[in-house]
């Protein structure tokens, strides 16, 4: 081959499959040692002049320790053909290799038939490599494609000459999708395999109605308006939280559009997706009042041990906040990440009864007061024995009917309940945290939930020991399980 030919078809090949020219001559040298090793049972390596394309041929030995008792990655044994001790190699550092030249050969059709072979399928690994970088950078994109098949469920599709999937779990379900139909999906994971770039895309994360929004409304894509979450029941109804950087500007209105263009548009794109945009807020307990709307909410009750907001509302407002299947609830409790129990407000009275029935006892108990006296500390914002004791005397002797005395006696009660708790939950930390699996941050959640022995932890439940601190459901298992077995549950 002339070398103004070498220079062509390196130069074509490049152009056509869009991979550097130096990942071409790459895969010819390679294709070209190969070829020389099969003819002449050597190993060799072939070297192409970038400028003037010459070919130069080497023999070559690689360079093993002395003594070592070689066996390469293929299972070859020491072989004097192939290999040679660093002691033969003139100062050749081990694992390189030493080189002779040789003339190099003409090759026949054989020859030529491996050459051909191994720069197609270098030249493909190539080309994977560049659709793999490419998407890789894409990943979070929503593009356009066309559906070239289904199989079992799952869409296969063409993105301008690049194949991607849309596995059966990332289809909006119920969904028409038919051979050659064009839809936006979203560019979830890109993959290197043998077999080509795989590019794994999704039409039901929350993620692509962001970027949907992004581009229906200018406002968001120029940052003016900020998406603060999303959740999506795919499909059927998803809310988005917006919040604007400029106070004239109605975020709400903007992302809905005129007459509810906007909107409608993400609407659609999500085959008919109803999509409710609320106003996010930076007080966790107004944010998921906007989250729960159309629903009315009358009270909640939070609980930052647990992550968790009691939400009350009126009788007839109790179906419209739960949703069909609890889907308003559910989608509110994903956006604001919140645990929320909805419930009516004669059942919230109750149960903030129940609760302060609780609290009392505990209090009468710790200070030796009875339950009257327990109560009105509770009604007056002094619920718990550190509240008592690090409180200001005066505030104290301000509730009707308490003196100096009465409030010294029950501050040197609290201060002493609070020393002996402090003892017993160290006690309780340092035996729970003896159970494999158990962390200190773990110890601490339950001692304060009151879970103080191993015993109180074999009763748990997964669903109670996960309310008490989220962790991996496995992890929870495997530590009730150990905490059962010390207990000699199955002796």
């Amino acid at each position: 081959m002339e070398n103004k030919e070498l220079f062509l078809m390196v130069e074509a090949i490049s152009n056509e499959k869009k991979i550097a020219q130096q990942d071409v001559f790459d895969a010819l040298e390679e294709a070209l040692a190969l070829a020389t090793k099969k003819r002449l049972n050597i190993d060799a390596c072939v070297q192409i002049d970038r400028n003037s394309g010459e070919f130069k041929t080497f023999r070559q030995w690689q360079v093993i320790a002395d003594g070592e008792n070689f066996v390469d990655d293929d299972g070859t044994e020491f072989d004097s053909e192939l290999h040679i001790y660093a002691k033969q190699a003139n100062g050749v550092v081990v694992d390189d290799y030493v080189r002779e030249p040789i003339a190099t050969e003409k090759f026949g059709r054989i020859a030529a038939q491996i050459v051909k072979q191994v720069i197609i399928q270098k030249v493909r690994e190539a080309e994977r490599e560049v659709v793999v970088t490419d998407y890789s950078q894409r990943v979070g994109e929503v593009v356009m494609a066309t559906v070239k098949r289904i199989d079992r469920g799952n869409a296969y599709v063409d993105m301008g000459g690049v194949d991607g999937m849309i596995a059966k779990s990332d289809l909006i379900a119920n969904e028409s999708i038919r051979k050659n139909d064009r839809l936006r999906a979203y560019i979830k994971e890109v993959k290197s395999s043998v077999r080509g770039a795989q590019i794994f895309l999704s039409r039901t994360v929350s993620e692509m109605m962001i970027e949907l929004f992004k581009m229906e409304v200018p406002e968001v894509s120029e940052g003016v308006i900020q998406i603060m979450g999303a959740s999506r029941d795919p499909g059927l109804r998803a809310k988005l939280a917006v919040r604007s950087k400029d106070k004239r500007l109605d975020p709400i209105g903007s992302c809905i559009g005129m007459r509810g263009a906007r909107v409608q548009a993400v609407s659609n794109e999500l085959n008919g997706e109803r999509v409710d945009v609320i106003l996010w807020d930076e007080d966790p307990t107004q944010y998921v009042i906007n989250a729960m709307a159309p629903a009315e909410i009358v009270s909640v009750m939070i609980d930052e041990d647990k992550g968790s907001m009691d939400i009350a509302v009126e009788e007839d407002q109790l179906a419209l906040a739960i949703g069909r299947g609890g889907q308003n609830i559910k989608l509110a409790s994903r956006l604001t990440g919140w645990k929320l129990n909805v419930m009516s407000v004669s059942e919230s009275e109750e149960k903030r009864a129940e609760d302060n029935q609780k609290v009392g006892d505990k209090l009468a108990q710790q200070l030796g007061i009875d339950a009257e006296v327990a109560g009105v500390l509770i009604d007056e914002g002094f619920g718990s024995i550190d509240a008592i004791a690090d409180a200001d005397s005066a505030s104290l002797e301000a509730i009707e009917e308490f003196d100096a005395a009465i409030v010294e006696k029950m501050q040197s009660r609290a201060t002493d309940a609070q020393l002996v708790q402090t003892f017993n939950d160290a006690d309780s930390f340092e035996t729970l945290s003896a159970i494999e699996g158990i962390d200190d941050d773990l110890a601490q959640a339950l001692v304060k939930a009151e879970i103080t022995a191993v015993g109180d932890l074999a009763e748990l439940s997964i669903d109670e020991l996960l309310d008490i601190k989220v962790i991996d459901k496995e992890l929870a298992s495997t530590v009730i399980m150990t905490a059962r077995e010390n207990e000699g549950w199955f002796k």
